[in-house]
């Protein structure tokens, strides 16, 4: 079998090393590519071509109309490979072709959404009177270290280079072991665009070697992660050291509150979406649904059906069920149940692998009689595995649904709309969904609160994470006017 090794793209060049990593797929299990391992040099080589870039002003200089010029040439390359950079990443990531292909369609809308901001971002004057003028501009943060996950590498990483590159910034993006090759896919189609040499730099290279180097670096002037709560928490002590400001995404273990007279068709087709989509691979995933008790039995029940009627295989059949994206992956989702049965939940559906097969399929699971103390009630899993947990009243709901570390979405099912906004304002999420699960688009402010992180992406909000405020104060000689 021939297989590719790819490169890492630093400062205007495709570099190999030393050392390879290897690409599993999935659905096989078996290798399907490698990957040029990056190195502690490298990575220093990526954040000085981002330096120099930043500094020499080759993306601030021009006026803002150029980086529209570029950030729309970017979608249309992005457009251009979304079928070839599907396959790619289907086959590495184990999702549908048809969700590998949205991302890339995705990915391009971030850089055309962005592109309309570019030439927009406007300070204010702000009045001191007579002898004074006062006003505001938006600088560059300089250079962006953006590290991005593996269950959503293409989509996710153009969500924060976007905006990045419409504010004027260099970028350097650590790429994921486990999923590298769609982003090597994304940043051909952006090297196509043209822009100055060092304004976009990718490497692949071990977490805790690379990734932890670059977080330190003195080089970073901003960190944007999404991923595991310890592997932030540890970035952000090394960011703390240099006093860099991060945007931080990290999970969740969201709720939705069902109510008695929610819209039975919507909370099913909020389920399937909202936990069984990516293998439930989704930091905003419905890993939990709180259901009123007067419905209780009969949505579980509706549930367990929608569960077992789901076809598990491998993403280039656009199966119902993909694959999770490791053997490792899978062990721990699989733990996480056997915990879940040992402190009292019901399995009513799933809780185990599936047997027989070479790939990493989890059975699609559904736990009722959860409890909010159950570790399966206050840990994300990120696997397809939902806990059903029963409730009297709306304040009821609204203690277990907040009863958690995590605050990244929830969501409420009702027909009452005075309810919903009740519970909306009450939820402690950065962002609610009513009546249908993922309601939101790329125009609409996503982060979360407590251990969910801080900082916002997407939307007009997340621009200004890209960018620092900064105040011009003028004496004018000749005009009167006093400080006082």
């Amino acid at each position: 079998m021939n297989i590719r090794n790819w490169l890492n793209y630093i400062d205007g060049q495709w570099l190999d090393s030393e050392q390879r990593l290897t690409i599993l797929a999935p659905a096989t299990n078996q290798p399907m590519a490698t990957i040029a391992q990056a190195t502690v040099a490298q990575a220093d080589l990526a954040l000085a071509a981002a330096r120099r870039c930043a500094d020499s002003g080759a993306l601030t200089r021009p006026r803002p109309a150029q980086r529209v010029t570029w950030l729309l040439r970017i979608a249309e390359e992005i457009r251009a490979i979304a079928d070839e950079g599907a396959r790619i990443l289907c086959a590495e990531n184990g999702k549908t072709l048809r969700d590998a292909r949205t991302e890339f369609v995705e990915a391009a809308r971030y850089f055309e959404y962005y592109a309309g901001m570019a030439d927009k971002i406007e300070g204010r004057s702000i009045p001191l009177g007579n002898g004074y003028m006062d006003f505001t501009v938006y600088d560059p943060m300089g250079v962006s270290l953006q590290i991005v996950p593996w269950n959503f590498p293409v989509s996710i990483c153009a969500r924060s280079l976007a905006p990045a590159l419409a504010g004027g910034n260099a970028v350097v993006i650590k790429s994921p072991e486990l999923s590298p090759l769609g982003l090597c896919v994304l940043v051909e189609a952006i090297e196509r665009a043209g822009l100055p040499q060092g304004a976009v730099n990718l490497l692949c290279g071990r977490g805790r070697e690379v990734g932890a180097h670059m977080a330190a670096s003195k080089q970073v002037d901003q960190i944007v992660f999404t991923g595991s709560v310890p592997t932030g928490q540890s970035i952000l002590r090394a960011a703390a050291e240099n006093a860099v400001p991060s945007v931080m995404e990290l999970g969740g273990k969201s709720a939705a509150l069902v109510f008695a007279d929610a819209d039975r068709e919507q909370v099913l087709s909020s389920v399937r979406d909202g936990i069984f989509f990516n293998a439930g691979q989704v930091c905003s995933a419905l890993s939990r649904i709180l259901i009123h008790r007067s419905i209780y039995d009969e949505v579980v029940e509706s549930i367990v059906q929608l569960a077992e009627g789901l076809h598990l295989g491998a993403g280039e059949d656009n199966a119902d069920l993909t694959p999770v994206i490791s053997a490792g992956q899978l062990a721990g989702i699989e733990a996480l149940c056997r915990t879940a049965q040992a402190e009292g939940a019901v399995v009513a559906t799933g809780g185990e692998a599936l047997s027989g097969v070479a790939g990493h399929f989890m059975r699609p699971t559904v736990f009722r009689d959860v409890t909010s103390h159950m570790t399966i009630a206050q840990q994300e899993v990120f696997g397809p595995v939902l806990a059903a947990i029963v409730f009297d009243t709306e304040e009821e709901a609204i203690a277990i649904a907040n009863g958690t570390d995590f605050g990244l979405v929830a969501g409420v099912f009702t027909q009452d709309l005075n309810r919903a906004l009740r519970c909306a304002r009450r939820l402690r999420a950065g962002q609610v969904f009513v009546n249908e699960w993922y309601a939101g688009g790329i125009e609409t402010p996503f982060g979360g609160v407590g251990l969910s992180g801080y900082g916002r992406e997407k939307g007009q909000e997340a621009l200004y994470s890209y960018v620092r405020t900064k105040n011009l104060a003028v004496r004018i000689k000749g005009e009167e006017g006093s400080a006082s």
